[in-house]
C-alpha cells in the first residue's frame, strides 16, 4: 500500500499447480461445480480486456447500463460521491469478480465504479450475460451465488463500519481480502501475502477513517507482528492472531466449493 501515489497493479501471484489463470472461472469454482463447457464458455467471454489506469471511472452514478464489467488483474470499486467530493467505497472488485449481474434492470446507475489501480477489465454486453443464464444453468447457479457473497460482504462491511474499532475494521478488511485473493489464485508465500496496490486514501474512503489514522494502525498491526508491508506486498504473519483481533468469521464469502488454498 501506498501513503500517497500509486504504480501498476501488476498480476499478483501465479496460481497454484491445477489452478485455472481465469480468475472468473477460479471464483465461480470456488463456490460452485463448472463443467468443461461452462469454463470454455467464461473463457470465451473474459478474453481479450483492456488495461484501465487507476482512478477512471467505468460507469458513473446516472448513466445508463451498457454492459457487465468483469476484472480480471488489479482493484476496482464501487463507490459513491457526495457534493463535497467526499467519496465512500462500498465494495472492492478484486480479479475475478463482476460488476451488477442484474444491471440491466437498471434505467440508471445509483452510485459509481471505477478502478483504484491500474486494472485488465472487460466490459461483457447485456445480451451475452442473457445468453450465459438463459443456456448454462451451471453458470446461472455459480454467478446467483456470487450474487449472494456479495450482498452478504456488504453486510459485513456494514458491521465493519457502525461497530467495529478502527484497529480491528483495518484487519477484518485484511483478512477478507487474504481469502478472496487466495481463492483465485492471487497470493504467494504459501497463500499469505497478496498485493494491495491501493493508497492509504482509499482504504480511508474504505473504512470511515482519516488517511493519517489509517497510517496509524497499519503501524499498530505491524508492530503487534500481526502484518508486514513491503512496498505493495503484504503479508499476514499471523492469520490466527489477525482474525482473533478482528473477530473475523470467514463464513460470509462462502467459499466452500473448492480448495483456495
Amino acid at each position: 500500500m501506498q501513503d500517497d501515489d500509486r504504480t501498476d497493479a501488476g498480476g499478483g501471484a501465479n496460481p497454484p499447480a491445477g489452478a485455472t489463470n481465469n480468475p472468473l472461472i477460479a471464483k465461480l469454482e470456488s463456490l460452485a461445480k463448472l463443467s468443461g463447457d461452462d469454463k470454455d464458455v467464461l473463457q470465451r467471454i473474459s478474453a481479450n480486456p483492456q488495461v484501465v489506469e487507476p482512478g477512471t471511472a467505468l460507469i458513473r452514478e446516472g448513466d445508463k447500463p451498457d454492459g457487465v464489467y468483469l476484472i480480471l488483474d488489479g482493484i476496482a470499486c464501487r463507490y459513491k460521491l457526495r457534493a463535497s467530493g467526499a467519496r465512500q467505497i462500498m465494495a472492492y472488485l478484486v480479479p475475478g469478480d463482476y460488476c451488477d449481474l442484474d444491471v440491466a434492470l437498471l434505467k440508471a446507475m445509483d452510485h459509481a465504479i471505477g478502478t483504484l489501480s491500474t486494472c485488465h477489465v472487460v466490459r461483457i454486453d447485456l445480451d451475452t450475460i442473457q445468453g450465459l443464464l438463459d443456456r448454462h444453468p451451471g453458470i446461472t447457479h455459480a454467478l446467483r451465488l456470487a450474487t449472494l457473497v456479495d450482498e452478504a460482504t456488504l453486510r459485513e462491511w456494514l458491521v465493519n463500519i457502525g461497530r467495529r474499532s478502527a484497529d480491528e475494521r483495518i484487519a477484518h478488511l485484511l483478512c477478507e481480502l487474504l481469502l478472496r485473493l487466495r481463492a483465485v489464485g492471487r497470493t504467494a508465500g504459501q497463500g499469505q501475502s497478496y498485493a494491495l496496490p491501493i493508497t492509504q486514501d482509499d482504504m480511508a474512503d474504505t473504512i470511515g477513517l482519516a488517511a493519517v489514522h489509517v497510517n496509524r494502525v497499519l503501524t499498530s498491526l505491524q508492530r503487534r507482528g500481526l502484518i508486514a508491508f513491503s512496498g505493495q506486498q503484504v503479508t499476514i504473519l499471523d492469520l490466527v492472531g489477525l482474525e482473533a483481533f478482528a473477530e473475523f468469521k470467514p463464513n460470509y464469502l462462502h467459499l466452500g466449493g473448492r480448495d483456495a488454498a
